[in-house]
């Protein structure tokens, strides 16, 4: 890997960013592989770390490396996406596109609703709900956070499941289907909790999926569903009703 063959107009990141994609796109760098360090870089390519920093950073915001602390960089699958408007397991989304599913538990218990999830889920304060915290990984790699609160009286055995074998979407939709979602995104900066589970770097944002759902009148569930910036967008569509009027822009 060389620069001496490059315009010497071009910039040095832009450089090696152009290199490190002909390597991607010829097949020498396959998806998954890990490349090689910013400091193994500095020294083959004789440029200052923070010039390779940038390339690297950049890359990692279109999509084309995944960084993951403590573990290197590594060739990115194409990004994939989540369905916004549906209520799908994230385990069957990765399975349909060919990828591996696993997950981790990281939290199971019930404990005493704060104010602000016991009103999110039309509950007295301090009620008693189920919380769960679940981190699933596509082919090792982190893609989604899920930070659940349930309430007991739609799934009163929650806690004696085992979700690395079924999700808790699996789950709580062989209970009961949801009769009504609400959904918001947001773009944020997570806390460091957060980063840590998911493994991305200090300054790396993250897509933020509120999720409320309703079984007839009560509401069933609120969680939050964190996806690494670089690694998931989020899509959604939606056939309108023959009466609905839809600006065009």
């Amino acid at each position: 890997m060389n620069l001496k063959k490059r315009p010497k107009n071009v910039p040095l990141y832009k450089q090696i960013k152009a290199r490190i994609v002909e390597r991607i796109e010829r097949g020498e760098l396959r998806q998954g592989m890990r490349i090689e360090s910013e400091a193994e870089l500095v020294d083959l390519l004789g440029v200052s770390r923070m010039t390779v920093n940038r390339a690297l950073r950049e890359l990692t915001a279109e999509g084309r490396l995944i960084r993951i602390q403590g573990r290197g960089t590594f060739v990115a699958d194409r990004k994939p996406q989540s369905v916004l408007l549906e209520i799908k397991s994230v385990a069957e989304v990765i399975k349909k596109r060919g990828g591996r599913h696993s997950c981790t538990v990281h939290l199971l218990k019930e404990e005493k609703a704060k104010p602000v999830v016991a009103a999110e889920l039309g509950l007295p304060p301090y009620s008693p709900v189920f919380h769960s915290i679940v981190v699933h990984r596509e082919n090792n790699i982190p893609i989604q956070l899920g930070c659940r609160y349930v309430n007991p009286v739609i799934a009163p055995h929650f806690l004696e499941q085992d979700f690395t074998k079924k999700t808790v979407t699996e789950y709580l939709l062989s209970l009961a289907p949801a009769s009504a979602v609400q959904h918001v995104v947001e773009a944020l900066i997570p806390d460091n909790w957060i980063r840590e589970l998911l493994e991305i770097g200090d300054f790396e944002p993250c897509l933020a999926l509120y999720r409320k759902t309703w079984v007839g009148e009560t509401i069933a569930t609120y969680s939050i569903f964190y996806y690494p910036g670089s690694r998931y967008t989020l899509a959604g569509m939606f056939t309108p009703a023959p009466n609905d009027k839809i600006a065009v822009s």
